[in-house]
């Protein structure tokens, strides 16, 4: 598995993440059983949130309750979580009542001291960056949080953040797989005219976070759109799971593997966010993990999933 240091910590962390919002109705085996496979291959960061579960913390809390981890097994993990959509609704909060809230909560629920890292789950509209801050500062002082990051924020709203907060922003979750690649895929054929491609729609986010030190973390690796279903052996993507299939035979590795390391290969040096509740497929994306393909062979799959590379 490899590994880095997330720019802005002292946090060593795995470029694959093992997602934890599926497991509310698991059972305390089954959840155990999960967490072994996953730091077994090397995957010892978790992510939550507090919106996860049948009602707040829901998972957050069966993930305690299961794997009551002992001092120094907590310490060997890398627990993130996140908070800001609300439910009823659903609306955003990032005030600070409602931050500081909501972490005491998870770390109730999880049964810990400390969050690793703290995101803000999507942006807020109605965000006001010196709540944000002090809200940080007050986290990071009680020693509550060690770092903080984002999801789905654009560059701009990340500089906005950044204007008030003094602690960086070390993270920034975005939906990414080979064929939703819209922060990729703009920039291959930035400028074209007449291809739609070529509008820009995301502010940069890729260059941004690579420029300020921003680990980009990509959730539903292996999805084809927006929760409508996988790419992996569908029959709506033949010419690009022919590719995956062929490049898994050269590599030795399941399919998985394989959208797995499209991700990783970047430069930009991201982390892939599994959610899969499934053992076998948790080590099966692990091996993903350093799959070293070559540039024609990256590019091959970006065209094979329908997007132009001039």
């Amino acid at each position: 598995m490899k590994t880095f240091t997330m720019p802005g910590t002292d946090i060593t962390a795995p470029n694959v993440v093992l997602g934890l919002m599926r497991i509310q109705e698991k059972t305390d085996e089954e959840v155990r059983t999960l967490l072994k496979t996953a730091t077994d291959a090397g995957i010892t960061f978790l992510d939550h949130a507090d919106l996860y579960g049948s009602g707040r913390h829901g998972c957050e809390r069966r993930f305690a309750e299961a794997m009551q981890l002992t001092p120094s097994e907590r310490e060997r993990l890398v627990i993130q979580t996140k908070t800001g959509i609300m439910h009823p609704g659903p609306y955003f909060d990032f005030s600070y009542e409602h931050i500081v809230e909501s972490v005491d909560e998870s770390l109730a629920a999880l049964d810990t001291d400390y969050l690793d890292i703290l995101l803000l789950h999507r942006p807020d509209a109605l965000v006001e960056p010196e709540e944000v801050a002090r809200a940080f500062d007050d986290l990071s002082a009680a020693g509550k949080v060690r770092a903080f990051g984002v999801s789905n924020h654009t560059a701009r709203q990340m500089d906005l953040l950044r204007k008030y907060v003094n602690q960086p922003i070390v993270a920034n979750q975005v939906q990414l797989s080979i064929t939703h690649a819209p922060l990729i895929a703009q920039g291959v054929a930035a400028n074209m005219q007449g291809l739609d491609q070529s509008v820009s729609r995301d502010d940069g986010i890729v260059d941004y976070c690579r420029l300020h030190g921003i680990t980009l973390q990509a959730w539903s690796p292996f999805q084809a759109g927006f929760f409508d279903g996988p790419f992996l052996g569908s029959e709506r993507y033949p010419e690009l799971n022919a590719v995956i299939d062929r490049l898994a035979a050269k590599y030795g590795v399941p399919p998985i593997a394989i959208a797995v390391a499209w991700i990783t290969r970047h430069p930009a040096q991201m982390q892939v966010v599994i959610g899969t509740t499934n053992p076998e497929r948790v080590a099966a994306s692990a091996q993903g993990s350093d799959i070293p393909l070559t540039r024609p062979e990256w590019y091959e799959l970006v065209r094979a999933a329908g997007y132009t590379v001039p």
